[in-house]
């Protein structure tokens, strides 16, 4: 049954067809039983239900010029006296329906006017005749063979309406959808971004301090043993730590791993004396110093804070060149964090500035503007007049977030 089903469905002009050439048979039967009608009006009967079959038959594929035939036949059929009821006007009941459910909106219209002026003006023009035909029962044919030609132009309305609305849901379906795989692979992206970010700022600080160190030990190895030891236990301290971050990212990696773990926690300002102590021992003087009454601030302020702090000391480690010195500021305002990170050291062009540093691909000052702007903080950084080079953060205390 589903086969045949189909097959209908792939081909409705074949079906419509079908019951064209029914309803031409109807109309024939009723030409020749009928013998009321004159000659002429006989003759003109057989144009007439050719035509009522026509519209049956293409119906779907022509909606609109149906219609107009069927509107035409019909008064052709009032001109010619070729009576009413006539088995082919049964095409109307089929292209108001099919108008109403799938013609444009103006033919929909006429069809509605047409079905429903059809059989009053059929009554007037051919009034009911016999014993029992009274003003009452030609009221009450009047007004059930309209209600009728009106109900079929209601259920094709109904269908058009139905099909709309399933098509709205179709395509509100596919638009969320298409949303819901915009916002994954913004999500995707923006989680890509931020690991980037974590493992260069993890990589690019501690890596830079091993070198340093390693380079001081192997300088000093021969002639101060002590110092070459107190350099390789930093090695291996900044190793440790180094690793112990890195454990802590890809734990973040193991969305739904249940074999569990406890990882470091990230860092905050409360470390900041940690890492500048860290950056002296690997050989650069800093300045430390604090303004103003410390307080809480949320994960994302403190991670973004100690971020930017460790990526400019070790772009002055890498940039600044021998004998460069840096100053931190950290200043506790009321509604603000500032961070102000100064060095002496050698500076870089502009233009390297404002394409991100000079750190292979430009990332070091590239995440720290992505830092600071998922926060909702600002950032200045460019060349310091004298020398050196400056970076000045805007952090809120409170991002909503």
């Amino acid at each position: 049954m589903q086969r045949i089903y189909d097959f209908f469905r792939r081909h409705p002009t074949g079906v419509d067809t079908f019951w064209a050439v029914v309803l031409l048979v109807v109309c024939a039967v009723w030409i020749a039983a009928d013998a009321t009608p004159s000659p002429a009006a006989r003759a003109a009967a057989v144009p007439v239900s050719v035509a009522m079959a026509t519209v049956v038959a293409m119906r779907r594929r022509a909606p609109e010029r149906m219609l107009l035939l069927a509107v035409a036949t019909g008064l052709a059929q009032l001109a010619l006296n070729v009576k009413a009821p006539n088995p082919g006007d049964a095409a109307m009941l089929a292209i108001i329906y099919t108008c109403a459910a799938t013609g444009t909106r103006w033919s929909s219209r006429l069809a509605l006017t047409a079905g429903l002026l059809a059989t009053p003006i059929a009554m007037a023009r051919w009034p009911p005749e016999g014993e029992y035909s009274t003003i009452w029962t030609t009221l009450l044919q009047t007004f059930f063979l309209t209600v009728i030609f009106a109900l079929s132009w209601v259920i094709g309305d109904r269908l058009r309406t139905r099909r709309a609305y399933y098509a709205q849901l179709e395509e509100r379906a596919e638009r969320m959808h298409r949303e819901r795989e915009a916002q994954s692979k913004a999500a995707v992206a923006a989680e890509r971004a931020r690991i980037a970010r974590e493992l260069h700022d993890v990589v690019a600080h501690n890596v830079s301090v091993m070198v340093v160190q390693a380079d001081g030990a192997a300088y000093v190895m021969d002639a101060a043993p002590d110092q070459a030891r107190q350099a390789l236990s930093t090695i291996s301290s900044t190793g440790r730590q180094a690793l112990a971050e890195m454990r802590r990212l890809l734990g973040l990696l193991r969305a739904g791993d249940d074999a569990g773990g406890e990882y470091v926690p990230q860092p905050g300002v409360d470390q900041l004396a940690d890492l500048i102590d860290q950056v002296r021992g690997a050989g650069l003087p800093v300045r430390f110093e604090v303004a103003g009454q410390a307080r809480p601030l949320s994960s994302g302020v403190e991670l973004t804070a100690y971020r930017i702090v460790q990526e400019a000391l070790t772009n002055v480690r890498k940039h600044g060149g021998d004998g460069a010195s840096a100053s931190v500021v950290l200043g506790f305002g009321d509604q603000e964090l500032d961070l102000l990170i100064e060095d002496d050291g050698r500076g870089g062009a502009d233009a390297l500035y404002e394409e991100g540093g000079r750190d292979g691909l430009g990332q070091g000052l590239i995440g720290m503007r992505e830092r600071i702007g998922m926060v909702g903080g600002t950032l200045t950084a460019g060349p310091r007049p004298g020398g050196g080079f400056r970076i000045s953060a805007v952090l809120p205390l409170r991002t909503g977030r």
